[in-house]
């Protein structure tokens, strides 16, 4: 029965960063998953993780989430097309049922959401420095997407919930995200002139900072999970071929990058110039990053990349 008495926390979307978020909580926590992939129930269980079957575009199969979790993390993105989120709308009414006013279990305090959500919201800043207190100006649809969840999100925090969002940068990691294919298919980045600020963030200290959001968010707060790095796009990619031992890629100008083959997403963080501040993260969570820079994390990447096996 010790199971039982566990505290139970929710991840929605638990993809690469949810299973990473997952291998902090347990086995101190209950992990439950939403998944709409039947596929993906076998995994999970072996993962230590109970899968809950469902999907965020079908509210029916939603409603069994009630008084399941009181803490939720929240990292589905919306669906691609249009302006708006309809998946955290849904979820967001789901669990206001659950965690506020009657519908909320007796005795328990009001419930906690961690919205992991993008940077893109911003839009251009020409470089600046940014702190969570700046106004979004977002300038593509995805980032508007994801402004419009942050509204439903923080909606449920006004009605009584704790919301925290934590906006991300571009991540990173030894394997999926690493920067090496894009450097072997030699993808051309903005020339020195032309060149813009981006920010990152290693996959595993992601995690660590939404694992602390869970418990140190403070209501309607928003954090920059970042980290110390300020280094221009092109210099990034120059610094990965140099410790992956790959080229270092063509640079081209504004006018050339959009005929370039690079996919919309990845065009997007090649015409938005900002630098995000993560004090807020360090002061209010307690964030202390395995990889300060993108130096140690690239480091590391060499270092698995070379392991036997």
């Amino acid at each position: 029965m010790a199971r039982f008495r566990k505290p139970r926390i929710l991840i929605v979307g638990c993809g690469d960063v949810g299973m990473r978020l997952a291998s902090l909580l347990l086995p101190r926590l209950r992990v439950l998953a939403l998944t709409s992939s039947a596929g993906r129930v076998e995994s999970l269980r072996r993962a230590g993780i109970v899968p809950l079957l469902g999907d965020l575009d079908r509210i029916d199969t939603l409603w069994r989430l009630r008084g399941l979790a009181q803490r939720v993390v929240v990292l589905a993105p919306p669906l691609a097309q249009g302006d708006t989120d309809p998946r955290s709308r849904r979820l967001a009414v789901v669990l206001r049922s659950a965690m506020i006013g009657a519908g909320a279990v007796a005795g328990q305090r009001s419930g906690r959401v961690v919205y992991a959500s993008t940077s893109g919201v911003y839009g251009d800043c020409g470089g600046a420095r940014v702190s969570e207190t700046r106004a979004p100006r977002p300038a593509s649809a995805r980032a508007r997407r994801r402004l419009h969840a942050e509204a439903q999100w923080r909606a449920l925090g006004r009605a009584g919930a704790c919301v925290s969002i934590v906006r991300v940068p571009g991540i990173y990691d030894a394997l999926q995200r690493s920067p090496r294919e894009r450097l072997r298919r030699r993808l051309p980045v903005l020339r020195a002139e032309d060149d813009i600020y981006t920010s990152h963030i290693h996959a595993d200290d992601l995690a660590r900072v939404l694992a602390l959001a869970l418990w140190r968010g403070a209501r309607q707060r928003i954090y920059h999970a970042s980290d110390d790095t300020g280094m221009l796009a092109g210099d990034y990619l120059d610094l990965a071929a140099r410790l992956l031992g790959e080229p270092s890629p063509p640079r081209v100008s504004r006018q050339a990058i959009g005929a370039s083959g690079l996919s919309p997403m990845a065009l997007s963080f090649l015409v938005e110039s900002r630098l995000l501040d993560n004090t807020r993260m360090r002061a209010e969570l307690g964030a202390r990053l395995r990889y300060p820079d993108v130096a140690s994390g690239l480091r590391e990447a060499r270092t698995q990349a070379a392991a036997p096996g």
